[in-house]
């Protein structure tokens, strides 16, 4: 069968699947999944709601990695260290948030969960390669794991936020792989199924959402994203054409740029809280989202806004892998100010924005 049919017979099940499985969880959702607004996570809607959409992915995930053993050859997943890895990385902070929307745990399980799930991935041969010392790429490794996860977790803090950015970068891991011709790749077909579950939850998350992804949901996009983030932002090469790798500038620009969101929005949530005395960790509605929202834009319109920038910086990337191989100082100055522009404005209007 050619590989364009069935990626994209394969997608469009996947699709239906989501949205079907989605639509099942919620008629089935009274008790199950519901997070109660009293046991300290602070959200922006004041209902409660079932956070069962993070196991639509995870199911998706992992028929994903079945059906590539269906169409290609069935052993090339367990000789492949480094997929195997991410497999059991994403297991790991599945479980982690599964355990979290059950019964709350600890900042420090989920922060030793969080720290595993680094360890495992640097241990498949899946880590930052950044600087000629091994341990302090390790080290980079840890903060990147740790904080993407982090970050998507604390991104979840309004309908379709989450859904929508980590769509676009999920989009843009397609993007790469299909311009290096990696066709046959099981990270294709892992990042269409995690795609398509997206896709087909992102129905029951807008505004007004009728389901969260919950800390279920948000920990195992987390380490997907940070995983293939390493893979196809920090290290990607191939064989006859300049990769993303060979320029450690532009290592640093198309990683900061497809994740703007997420690390603008953490990095401004921690500057603020440390400013005023706070803990970083407990929950508030002091997000970049929340202060757009008391700009007086919509739910909707602050997950428009975000889905655009995210957009945006996909444009970027794909001009940059496409026409700007032979890098340049200039380029990565051109695109660090833009950057720096938008997560700048978006920290701005934090400070010049009071909560209602």
């Amino acid at each position: 069968m050619n590989l364009t049919l069935l990626y994209s017979v394969y997608f469009i099940v996947a699709f239906i699947f989501s949205f079907l499985i989605n639509g099942l969880f919620l008629r089935f959702s009274k008790n199950l999944g519901t997070r109660d607004t009293d046991i300290g996570q602070v959200r922006w809607s004041a209902s409660s709601k079932p956070s069962l959409g993070g196991i639509s992915f995870f199911i998706t995930f992992l028929l994903s990695v079945i059906s590539y053993s269906m169409f290609f050859e069935q052993a090339a997943i367990f000789h492949d260290k480094q997929f195997t890895g991410i497999l059991i990385s994403c297991v790991a902070g599945f479980l982690m948030g599964l355990a979290d929307d059950a019964y709350n745990t600890k900042p420090i399980l989920k922060f030793s969960v969080q720290f595993f799930c680094g360890v495992i991935l640097i241990f498949s041969g899946t880590y930052i390669q950044l600087f000629s010392n091994e341990y302090i790429n390790y080290a980079i490794t840890l903060f990147w794991v740790v904080g993407i996860m982090n970050s998507i977790n604390m991104l979840d803090n309004m309908d379709a936020i989450t859904t929508s950015v980590s769509i676009v970068i999920t989009l843009c891991f397609i993007l790469i792989i299909f311009f290096y011709k990696e066709y046959t790749s099981i990270h294709l077909i892992v990042s269409l199924g995690v795609l398509s579950a997206l896709l087909g939850f992102l129905y029951y998350n807008i505004n007004p959402s009728k389901l969260y992804m919950g800390d279920t949901g948000s920990q195992f996009l987390g380490i997907f994203l940070a995983a293939m983030g390493v893979k196809y932002f920090w290290n990607f090469t191939d064989t006859g054409l300049v990769g993303i790798a060979a320029y450690p500038t532009k290592q640093i620009i198309v990683t900061l740029l497809i994740f703007i969101i997420p690390i603008t929005d953490t990095t401004t949530v921690f500057i603020n809280r440390i400013g005023k005395g706070q803990s970083p960790f407990i929950g508030g509605k002091d997000h970049t989202t929340h202060h757009l929202s008391y700009r007086g834009l919509s739910d909707r319109q602050v997950a428009l806004a975000f889905t655009l920038i995210s957009l945006v910086s996909l444009f970027f990337i794909w001009i940059i892998i496409n026409f700007l191989q032979n890098w340049s100082i200039f380029y990565f100055i051109l695109f660090l100010c833009y950057i720096l522009g938008v997560s700048g404005w978006l920290y701005y209007n934090t400070k010049t924005t009071k909560a209602q």
